[in-house]
């Protein structure tokens, strides 16, 4: 009987182990939160959020207010992701959950999603306005570090960044198009030019 005992814990050992093993390697531990530890402070003068901010890396960020609430789009520079963010700002601080989509992506990959910050800066008088803050995954708010230069003359348009793919947009065309545009109902075929004349 003794034996049999130890055979079952045994057994359940071997089998418990690798599993917690598996569960914790897979992220169901705690996990490594990041937090950065940034203050509002006062608006530099001069200084609003609403704009468009250029970054070689995550290309245009177009930002739109209202009162401290902010929502915002941008399309990398590579073409290949485009994503949203919303927060609250107090004062030269902006606080933000983002998603982002990777085009023509599918499975775990397709979309990220996390938190962030920026903080406006204004280097000096007559120089071009800056944010400067981090992106995290998950819960985290930093680890990857995001700035950015705001564009003069250039008002935030945050559907402009959305692809074509994901807009249902559909370029190219004519192949259901007869002559003069006209179509043939219900099959979308093209209309033979001897049935327009009858």
């Amino acid at each position: 009987m003794a034996l049999t005992t130890l055979s079952r814990r045994l057994f359940t050992s071997l089998l418990v182990v690798p599993f917690a093993l598996g569960v914790a390697g897979c992220g169901g531990g705690s996990g490594d939160v990041k937090t950065a530890n940034v203050k509002g402070g006062s608006m530099p003068e001069g200084g609003d959020w609403k704009g468009v901010y250029y970054s070689p890396l995550y290309g245009y960020l177009h930002i739109d207010t209202d009162g401290d609430s902010v929502v915002g789009a941008w399309r990398t520079a590579a073409g290949d992701a485009f994503g949203e963010l919303s927060g609250k700002t107090d004062g030269n601080v902006l606080r933000y959950d983002w998603k982002e989509r990777r085009i023509g992506a599918v499975g775990a990959d397709a979309v990220k999603e996390g938190k962030g910050y920026f903080v406006y800066k204004i280097p000096k008088a007559d120089e071009a306005h800056q944010i400067q803050g981090e992106w995290g995954l998950g819960k985290s708010d930093a680890g990857n570090t995001w700035e950015a230069v705001k564009q003069k003359n250039m008002p935030p348009d945050l559907k402009s960044v959305q692809p074509d793919e994901y807009e249902g947009r559909v370029s190219g065309g004519g192949w259901d198009e007869g002559e003069g545009g006209e179509t043939k109902e219900g099959s979308g075929e093209e209309t033979p030019k001897e049935d327009k004349d009858k």
